[in-house]
């Protein structure tokens, strides 16, 4: 899980943010850290004056982190959502916030590195890297230079090997020849990663079987595929987790908080910074905050195929970690085992959303459902193996609550100094149409995470100045699991930004539509996998 292991932020005006074994620095950073620095900016301008370090008072995060993960039993509501959608949004958090220099650091990086290698736009460039021609991402792709590379999974028991439903992986390791190896963190993200390169690779096939000319073959592929998958995000995975009245109004109007286009009449230029197909930057607000709302749809266990169902055992989370080659080196195997190959059925609804008939239907009781957005977050997130976060725990604070991953959210927050939700909604209400969310909202919720055993003086703390990620799950909850006001706001407007600024845009080309769309005019994510598995039931649920 390399991103939670970030401890410094480049912000743009501001210089670089660190931390060192206490609390919090500044400084300035050379010109040449300068150029290779993911480009953070802030969305909510700070109010006060900015202290010089210190230490990072953690006190009221660690009690504020237990009462988001409770010790009993599960009581976090489902949603209507399907499981799946988690892990889309995991892949969709590495699309933009991917950093090929935070890995290099020390060595030399190119101006092509710089230039997309670090791109918060919706380009896919997790999944092509830099392209066939490039020494960086060439081991990805098939010798023709044209499709991506799949691999072989082990067989196990009475169940064979099966060519192209694990990622491809360097010889004799189980590590992922991706552009991202955050891909491969946990089986879930790994999967969606594999069910992209099918698409991509059907993809080709199609374009080859209407004539397309080798020469613009890769180009046209990926073009087709960039545009399908932002249309999926605006038309299926933002509905289901951002209120769509703020979605139209932004993807309609525009944008009025985050990079606001520049206007050729030279009015409302309060701070218009964005040229349409320039690369925007990322807003800690979003990147360590409002898009943190995954975290709240995990569920600790998955009805994952017919062998985690035939006696009523699911798949648990801490297993989907442990068969991944980054976050588990696959059990110590080289190959992802058949038994660990999912049902798709399970995961998205591909008979209702999909539209296909009733062989790609889930088994009574079998489809995932996401947990509701709030404030609560699964057992297993309350006790992260040190592993996924680097190893490294600090001195002076118990050793349990550094492993809570809500704590190590609240404590990134305050490190950067983010906004609190209601420095946030003052600051949006200048723009848009918002209702802060009142003292009792944020204490209360709506069956989520219980403050009542919390002092008077953190409780009065929490409602005066609620950490942002709080405050946008508070939201949600509240809305029934659907983010809205200072939340929606921020994704809506961050996630048109990010189809704004890519090479190949639906935003800056309105009148595109899918050319895969469905009889009924639709395109969803179960739609893209009823194609990338060529719509197949038995490829769709090969563990029979």
């Amino acid at each position: 899980m390399n991103r939670h292991q970030r401890s410094e932020y480049y912000l743009t005006d501001e210089g670089t943010i660190y931390q060192p074994d206490a609390g919090a620095g500044h400084r300035q950073p050379s010109t040449w850290e300068e150029l290779r620095h993911f480009r953070f900016s802030r969305l909510v301008p700070q109010e006060g004056p900015d202290p010089a370090g210190g230490t990072v008072d953690t006190s009221l995060a660690e009690r504020l982190a237990a009462a988001m993960v409770p010790r009993g039993q599960d009581e976090q509501p489902d949603s209507a959502i399907p499981a799946g959608y988690t892990y889309l949004g995991q892949f969709v958090d590495h699309d933009l916030t991917m950093d090929v220099t935070d890995r290099t650091l020390g060595e030399r990086v190119t101006v092509e590195q710089l230039m997309q290698g670090r791109s918060p736009a919706l380009d896919l460039d997790s999944l092509y890297g830099f392209g066939p021609g490039h020494p960086d991402s060439a081991a990805c792709y098939e010798p023709d230079g044209m499709r991506l590379r799949t691999g072989r999974t082990a067989g196990v028991g009475d169940l064979s090997e099966f060519d192209g439903f694990d990622l491809a992986r360097v010889r004799g390791s189980s590590e992922p020849l991706i552009p991202d190896p955050r891909n491969d963190e946990n089986l879930a993200v790994a999967q969606i990663h594999l069910a992209l390169v099918r698409f991509h690779n059907r993809i080709v096939d199609d374009l080859v079987s209407q004539g397309t000319p080798s020469a613009l073959l890769f180009d046209k592929a990926r073009e087709r595929v960039v545009l399908h998958y932002q249309w999926v995000l605006r038309h299926d995975y933002l509905p289901r987790i951002v209120d769509p009245a703020i979605l139209d109004e932004v993807f309609t109007h525009g944008r009025q908080i985050f990079e606001v286009p520049i206007d050729p009449y030279g009015n409302g230029s309060r701070y218009a910074t964005a040229v349409p197909g320039r690369l925007p930057t990322m807003p800690i607000e979003f990147s360590i905050a409002a898009f943190r709302i995954g975290h709240s749809m995990v569920r600790d266990g998955y009805e994952w195929n017919s062998v985690f169902n035939q006696d009523g055992t699911p798949a648990t989370l801490d297993r989907l970690f442990t068969f991944s080659g980054t976050g588990g080196e696959l059990n110590g195997d080289n190959r992802l085992p058949s038994n660990w190959i999912p049902d798709w059925r399970r995961l998205f609804d591909l008979a209702g959303d999909g539209e296909a008939g009733p062989a790609f239907a889930p088994p009574a009781g079998g489809l995932n459902r996401a947990k509701r957005i709030d404030t609560l977050l699964g057992r297993f997130l309350g006790q992260l193996p040190p592993g996924t976060f680097g190893g490294g725990l600090a001195d002076g604070i118990p050793a349990r609550i550094q492993r809570n991953l809500a704590f190590r959210n609240l404590v990134r927050a305050d490190m950067v100094r983010l906004a609190s939700g209601q420095q946030a909604a003052r600051f949006m209400q200048q723009y848009t149409k918002l209702s802060p969310l009142s003292a009792r909202d944020v204490l209360d919720g709506e069956r989520g995470a219980d403050l009542s055993g919390l002092s008077g003086d953190d409780r009065s703390r929490i409602a005066d100045h609620t950490p942002l990620w709080f405050y946008v799950l508070r939201e949600a909850e509240i809305n029934g699991g659907v983010l809205t006001g200072v939340g929606g706001r921020i994704v809506a407007e961050v996630m048109h930004r990010a189809m704004e600024g890519s090479r190949h845009s639906i935003v800056r080309r309105p009148g595109w539509k899918p050319d895969l769309l469905s009889p009924r005019g639709r395109f969803t994510m179960a739609h893209l996998l009823l194609h990338a598995f060529d719509h197949d039931p038995v490829l769709l649920n090969r563990v029979q």
